[in-house]
């Protein structure tokens, strides 16, 4: 009966409780929408640094962490591999020889990552091949063939079939040259990862600095799924608790390779997180100053049902129960039309292509697809029915200190 009644005292003012409802319904969903778009943002960063660049799991020798030198190795790279592979959930193993290195065109220098990759086998981490915008990946009977970022065509001035030159350390700590032909021109979504990565073939990398044939720099491990990371990485270490004990290998998931990274999705969320509730409270008090003139619009209504006997407890409740209902149905509202606002923006992205440039030089994509999950909407859920409860309290306790007498004779 009580709820009944308070459902009714909702919408006597139809206006003012379409004003409200609507105002926290546009307020959830710029909030949310903000919130997955912030979050969108991150996602696709961390999805395009582990799919294109660094793969979930890395392993390397210990030392090359610490100066990224080609004495630092791993031993017996394949068989290590091979164990790898058997685990369920691995999508994609590769190794790569890695190492500092210069490229020099006729024009310009600058220094570079040089890396010697089996080719099918990077691929099917990296999808180097699909990343290309010129050229061909490795498909060609030129020699030395190699495939750079787009960033680093750009700055060395060269084209398909240009001749560049590769200054590298041997492994005699001997300083020598090597003269490579651009194959292709790949790109992602950062700039700086295109300028400093260079992919030649293994076996032309090993010839050039006389590198070990059973020995390489780097393990990258794709996952089927990328929330299983830690798990699989405790498993890889399991593999190999020998050479770990020694200090032979570190295995590390992306989030410790690229901890900054982590911490900025960590981050993002928190300050988007509170920037939401900074909107619920800003909303509270548009709720509170309704219910409150709703209460001195029926001053004499409540007096006289307190004159009748109505008790206090009664009249908290139903002043409680309307502001409750008030909040609950423009939440609702807001929570759906966000869910179907974030869900449209994710199938279709949104283009940023006018400042694509900035965010690739940011890592970020310049198509972002806006993401939330579950957990987010029911924690939003719960902050509005605190936000609801809340602000019921003051005008509630405002309708408890009425005059009976008095509030009968108030001629509002």
């Amino acid at each position: 009966m009580l709820i009944s009644i308070a459902w009714k005292n909702v919408w006597r003012n139809k206006l003012r409780s379409l004003i409200v409802v609507s105002a926290i319904t546009i307020g959830l969903l710029g909030g949310l929408f903000y919130l997955a778009f912030s979050n969108g943002m991150i996602q696709e960063q961390i999805r395009a640094t582990i799919n294109h660049h660094i793969s979930n799991i890395q392993i390397h020798n210990p030392k090359y962490l610490i100066n990224d030198e080609i004495d630092y190795t791993i031993d017996l790279p394949q068989n290590k591999i091979d164990a790898i592979k058997k685990l369920s959930g691995i999508k994609a193993v590769c190794m790569r020889i890695k190492s500092p290195a210069m490229a020099s065109s006729a024009t310009t220098g600058t220094g570079i990552t040089l890396n010697g990759i089996n080719i099918e086998d990077e691929n099917s981490v990296t999808n180097l091949k699909g990343l290309l915008k010129q050229g061909n990946y490795f498909e060609t009977k030129m020699r030395n063939p190699a495939v750079i970022g787009s960033k680093l065509a750009e700055k060395l001035k060269v084209k398909i079939n240009s001749k560049f030159v590769i200054t590298i350390q041997d492994v005699h700590g001997n300083i020598t040259y090597g003269a490579f032909r651009v194959a292709g021109i790949y790109k992602t979504e950062n700039s700086k990862y295109d300028l400093q990565n260079v992919f030649v073939k293994k076996n032309d990398l090993q010839k050039l600095i006389g590198f070990p044939r059973n020995k390489t720099t780097e393990i990258a491990i794709l996952l089927t799924n990328n929330d299983s990371t830690e798990v699989i990485s405790k498993r890889i270490m399991k593999l190999f608790p020998a050479e770990i004990a020694r200090g032979k290998i570190a295995v590390q998931t992306w989030a410790e390779l690229m901890p900054a990274l982590k911490l900025m999705n960590d981050m993002t969320i928190q300050f988007t997180f509170i920037f939401v509730i900074i909107i619920l409270i800003a909303l509270s008090f548009g709720i509170i100053n309704t219910m409150m003139m709703a209460i001195m619009e029926r001053t004499r209504e409540l007096g006289m049902l307190m004159s009748i006997g109505m008790s206090k407890l009664r009249i908290f409740l139903m002043i409680m129960s309307e502001t409750i209902f008030l909040s609950i149905t423009g939440g609702t509202i807001g929570l759906m039309l966000s869910w179907l606002a974030i869900t449209f923006a994710n199938s279709h992205g949104i283009d940023l292509s006018n400042v694509a440039q900035g965010l690739n030089a940011l890592g970020y994509s310049s198509i972002v697809h806006p993401i939330l999950e579950l957990k987010y909407y029911i924690l939003i859920a719960l902050l509005v029915i605190v936000t609801a409860i809340l602000s019921s309290i003051l005008p509630a306790r405002k309708a408890l200190k009425l005059n009976p007498a008095d509030a009968v004779r108030t001629d509002v």
